[in-house]
């Protein structure tokens, strides 16, 4: 098992900017046997360190079956993430992980996908969607709702018509409201009013659920309503970690560690915890 107190040392290849505050982060490792063996599971998350500032927690946002770089996509928002907002390609920092368990990809496989994403909720969902892209005849038919406050807040835009190529797959876009002016071709209003017109039905169906806690409480609750069973159901929190592997005891939530034993947990193992608005 790698040392998880290790931090090795990559190199910034990429740098997209997403919306005003957000940028795509592509990293490779500057020892490259390190990244011939790198994998990671859809859900799981890196610490990025930066000497002399600190450290975070990311999701991993590239696809798990194209590992010659990764990818995180980063909001600047602190002391941290403004740091990074100055780095470039060239720049080096140092990465940890990836750390704790991942979205259910097995539970997935001869089922429907329901992707309800609020959000940067959208990110740690995104290698499953690559993993459902390049393994399509190994699922049933895949959906995804994504909502956000506003269309120049919406992660992905560009990315979204190969989503829509795949078959029987649907795509559903909201955002909260609509500046004057502003073009926009798809639906307003919260995410959970996308499940009136939303083709996935419990049967034979696994719900995937990231973003605000607010928005994955309504969502849960509407996926209920409709028939979904707890056990169907399937969120991340990732919030409040920082050692990766429970040590440090910021993310525990009852006996549960956000950091070892999710981000990713099944709605039904964890309802009814402490400190949780879901």
């Amino acid at each position: 098992m790698k040392d998880p107190y290790l931090r090795d040392r990559i190199r910034i290849t990429g740098v997209r900017p997403e919306t005003a505050d957000t940028k795509t982060y592509t990293f490779s490792y500057v020892d490259r046997r390190l990244q011939d063996g790198f994998s990671f599971r859809p859900g799981q998350f890196v610490l990025l360190s930066i000497l002399g500032v600190g450290e975070a927690a990311f999701s991993i946002s590239s696809s798990p079956v194209e590992t010659s770089e990764l990818s995180t996509t980063i909001r600047k928002v602190g002391s941290f993430t403004g740091k990074l907002d100055e780095y470039s390609v060239g720049s080096t920092l140092w990465m940890g992980g990836p750390f704790g368990n991942g979205w259910p990809m097995e539970k997935l496989k001869g089922n429907n996908v329901l992707v309800v994403a609020g959000g940067l909720g959208i990110l740690p969902l995104w290698p499953v969607l690559k993993h459902l892209q390049a393994s399509r005849k190994d699922f049933a038919d895949v959906e995804v709702l994504y909502g956000a406050r506003s269309p120049a807040d919406c992660l992905f835009m560009d990315r979204y018509p190969e989503l829509r190529a795949m078959r029987e797959t649907c795509l559903m876009l909201t955002v909260d409201n609509v500046p004057v002016g502003t073009p926009w071709e798809h639906d307003v209003g919260v995410v959970t009013k996308l499940f009136d017109r939303m083709r996935s039905s419990p049967a034979g169906t696994v719900a995937l659920i990231c973003g605000p806690e607010p928005m994955m409480h309504f969502s849960i609750e509407g996926l209920l309503e409709r028939g979904f069973d707890e056990r169907q159901v399937y969120l991340s929190l990732e919030r409040r970690m920082r050692c990766g592997f429970g040590q440090c005891g910021h993310c525990q939530i009852g006996p549960k560690f956000v950091c070892r034993d999710g981000p990713v947990f099944r709605y039904s193992d964890i309802r009814r915890l402490p400190d949780i608005g879901i």
